[in-house]
């Protein structure tokens, strides 16, 4: 499951009125369903060296397909059917590890808070289902 979109390389996706760029991948951007599809717009730019090709796919941008995942993610993997994720839900708050389900599209925040970095990779390098 993914899909593509045109991006620029100081960050931000490019709108459907092909002119400009958003920060955050949302439902405003051209969106492809294959990279040949996206390349034939690239062409058609005044300036396609300006503008890349990226794949978004649910581990690469989990926000996207999660709506109601909310806060920053620093970290994503892959869990048979789930996508697990590390959030800071926002500044300066306590780390969390999200469950987000590829099937029922939900999203579960575990219970745990975790201070720093350090304690959150540990967790999220050996959670499992």
């Amino acid at each position: 499951m993914s899909i593509f979109a045109l991006q620029s390389p100081a960050g931000g996706f490019l709108d459907e009125d092909l002119k400009h760029f958003n920060k955050r991948f949302d439902e405003w951007c051209v969106q492809f369903k294959s990279y040949e599809d996206a390349m034939s717009i690239v062409q058609t730019l005044k300036r396609p060296e300006s503008v890349d090709v990226v794949e978004i796919t649910p581990l690469s941008y989990p926000q996207y397909y999660f709506p109601s995942l909310q806060g920053t993610v620093h970290a994503t993997r892959q869990i048979g059917e789930k996508i697990i994720c590390i959030v800071e839900p926002f500044m300066g708050s306590s780390f969390r590890i999200a469950v987000c389900d590829l099937k029922t599209k939900t999203v579960n925040v575990t219970k745990a808070h975790y201070k720093n970095v350090l304690s959150v990779e540990g967790a999220f390098a050996n959670f499992s289902e």
